[in-house]
């Protein structure tokens, strides 16, 4: 059993972002460091993916759900549940993600409190929506490549290098985009219109409507957008359904009665004039 897997030593949290290559520090930053890019994992997980035993794993968890750094959860099961209780999960608290953010959060919160105090939150919005133009354009060709089945991988992929470690898997009636890392997610949390630009975002990349399901900003583990699956075979070029461009009902007929029936040489016009024409021809006043 490896030094590094003794009796764990309460660690300060800040401290957990900071990697160090031995003692406890060490591991324990290996464990947040995997969870961060895999997400929300069991002891066995991070067991497996750290080359650590079980044991050893639980104690650093139970190390580190003691500071508040991290926080155990029941597994989410999709589909149907075996036998036996979902197994734990542990997902990092904000705590624990605090040693990966960015030193700038509180300065670009306070900006775009600026912004919208003196501008309004439609300014936030555009802000918002700008800032993710430049990156929609950086990952569309990687993404309009893909196989249509392929194009939440290949976002996936896009999203995990600029580091929000992201994953694509499936789900009932289509798939979910699951990032497990967001960098700007204490601006998100006061400043919500970040979160639903990308969800905008993602729709124009993938071609469809998709959902946001959960946000780390909102205090969930994972952000999570269901994309459903894409129903090609419904779906013309241009996205619209085949055959929902057709003539209204009844307005053909009625052309072609007019077009075989014109106004001043239909038979119905003739047997009126007949009706009020006396036998000399002349119309009566």
């Amino acid at each position: 059993m490896r030094t590094s897997e003794e009796a764990p030593r309460r660690t300060p949290a800040a401290a957990v972002g900071t990697p160090e290559h031995d003692g406890h520090e060490g591991t324990r930053h290996r464990v947040t460091r995997s969870i961060v890019d895999h997400g929300p994992s069991t002891a066995a997980d991070l067991a497996e993916r750290l080359e650590l035993t079980p044991a050893g794993v639980r104690r650093h968890l139970d190390a580190l759900v003691a500071e508040g750094v991290v926080e155990a959860t029941e597994q989410r099961v999709y589909g149907r549940r075996g036998r036996g209780r979902p197994a734990k999960v542990f997902a990092l608290t904000d705590v624990g993600r605090s040693g990966f953010h960015q030193e700038y959060d509180e300065l670009a919160a306070d900006a775009l409190s600026f912004v919208a105090e003196h501008l309004g939150d439609e300014a936030v919005t555009k802000f918002a929506r700008e800032r993710l133009a430049a990156r929609e354009e950086r990952y569309r060709p990687s993404v309009e490549s893909a196989p249509p089945g392929e194009r939440a991988r290949a976002l996936a992929e896009a999203l995990s290098a600029d580091g929000y470690a992201a994953s694509a898997r499936p789900a009932p009636g289509g798939e979910q985009l699951c990032q497990h890392h967001c960098p700007v997610a204490h601006v998100a949390e006061r400043f919500p219109q970040l979160c639903e630009a990308e969800a905008e975002a993602f729709a124009r990349l993938l071609g469809t409507h998709v959902q946001r399901l959960a946000t780390i900003a909102h205090g969930d583990g994972v952000c999570t957008t269901h994309v459903p699956a894409v129903q090609a075979e419904s779906a013309g070029p241009t996205g619209r359904r085949v055959g929902s461009s057709g003539p209204k009902a009844g307005s053909s007929g009625r052309k072609n009665s007019e077009d075989k029936n014109p106004p001043r040489r239909g038979p119905s016009r003739l047997r009126e004039s007949t009706d009020a024409t006396p036998a000399s021809g002349r119309t009566t006043s």
